[in-house]
């Protein structure tokens, strides 16, 4: 998207405008498609790709967005002329203003009047397939907040604010918040803007400020607070792309006198963290399979962080399609992978360091599940990191009966991640 835009030269509410139009019609396309299930007179899964897509994006502009009715048709019916041609002209226009007829509320209450379970009618009516609201579900289950799955469900379909983060020794943090920008509530380098494209400012470009969601800048800040640094420090991003927790990581290492190593293994993937890595003199930048480093570096460093990849359902308010696009199927392959890992960068560790496992997802399968059998097999000591979190970052607002870490978009403002101190 933001090389279509930069492309196409847009005004930036015009740019804002595409974005907010796009985005929301993909989080919104399974409750859009029962809409116009109920108001065509075929099939949704008989509607032509093409003329389907365009008529989401109406329906999004009739039901969540200031653009007057007729406008919306209008646009609508002259893109749907324009891509599929006058002959669906006419069964386009009649299922927009069949949409019309009622606002977004009145639709989400017909649509979901049939469903059998809460947890498919929870589904329907915020659009997220429901292999994803029961995992979402056993999360907050597990932490006794499960009433509140509501809650995160919409939060996961509201668009965050853009979150950056100043790296330290190479910006302040202070001088953006006194221009306009809003510190975080948790990372002493994070700031959030409101409008506007990053991309824009001098020093996201120079490489000093990163877009990165606060949850993704605690990791690396929790990796290093949780003992204090000696002079020399040998420390591993074991999946570093594309590089945004490096970065920290990178200029945290070098204000403590340690030495990073950045390893992704995947070329493309390396790449981005060569160029997030650029500022820094001191990193060694490795590709190379994870599954094997241990093997390779027995017992090496003082700290790793383990960035697992996962099935991302913790930053589905960022990320829209990413709900569509992982199944329930995938995590038994990620599951596997994240085990390897963590074994392997166990391996890696040196007897007293700190390794901390960490996913962009409250799915137990990927998160206490993995560090329990990490446990039982590998005989791996959990730390109370959630004292830890407490003392120097979240101000006492983690709830104190875990000593993992599960961060939730509607009760802390981040992005849903998962993290688990180790040591041996």
């Amino acid at each position: 998207m933001p090389q279509l835009l930069e492309q196409a030269r847009l005004e930036p509410r015009d740019s804002a405008f595409a974005q907010e139009l796009a985005f929301s019609t993909i989080r919104w396309t399974q409750t859009y498609d029962s809409i116009i299930d109920k108001v065509s007179s075929r099939p949704v899964k008989d509607i032509e790709t093409t003329l389907l897509n365009a008529i989401r994006l109406g329906a999004h502009q009739l039901l969540q967005m200031r653009v007057p009715a007729h406008a919306a048709i209008n646009e609508t019916v002259n893109l749907i002329r324009q891509v599929c041609g006058e002959k669906v002209v006419g069964f386009a226009n009649g299922v927009l203003r069949r949409i019309s007829e009622k606002d977004f509320n009145s639709w989400l209450e017909l649509v979901s009047r049939d469903e059998k379970s809460n947890t498919a009618m929870l589904s329907l009516r915020n659009s997220h397939p429901e292999w994803i609201v029961r995992a979402l579900q056993q999360s907050l289950k597990s932490d006794g907040i499960e009433g509140s799955i509501e809650e995160l469900l919409e939060a996961n379909n509201k668009p965050a604010h853009v979150t950056l983060v100043a790296l330290p020794g190479l910006s302040k943090r202070d001088d953006y918040v006194a221009d306009g920008g809003f510190p975080t509530n948790f990372s002493p380098y994070g700031f959030s803007i409101e409008s506007g494209n990053p991309g824009d400012l001098e020093e996201v470009r120079r490489g000093s400020v990163r877009v990165q969601d606060e949850g993704s800048q605690l990791p690396a800040l929790a990796l290093v607070e949780a003992k204090p640094v000696t002079k020399n420090e040998q420390w591993l991003d074991m999946c570093a792309g594309p590089g945004g927790k490096a970065a920290l990581l990178a200029a945290l290492a070098e204000q403590s006198g340690a030495h990073l190593v950045a390893n992704e293994v995947q070329e493309h993937r390396a790449k981005l963290v060569a160029n997030a890595l650029a500022p820094f003199s001191d990193v060694e930048k490795t590709v190379l399979d994870g599954r094997s480093f241990g093997d390779s570096h027995p017992n090496h460093f003082d700290r790793i962080l383990l960035d697992a990849p996962c099935t991302g359902l913790g930053a589905l308010r960022r990320r829209p399609e990413a709900r569509w696009r992982k199944s329930a199927e995938d995590l038994k392959q990620l599951v596997e992978l994240q085990y390897e890992l963590l074994e392997s960068a166990y391996k890696a560790l040196k007897p007293g360091g700190q390794l901390l496992y960490v996913t962009c997802s409250p799915h137990l399968s990927e998160t206490t599940a993995v560090i329990t059998k990490a446990v039982k097999n590998l005989g791996v000591q959990v730390q109370d990191l959630t004292s830890v979190m407490n003392e120097k970052f979240m101000q006492g607002t983690l709830p104190t009966n875990r000593k993992t870490v599960q961060l939730y978009t509607h009760r802390d403002g981040t992005d849903c991640m998962f993290m688990a101190l180790i040591t041996k």
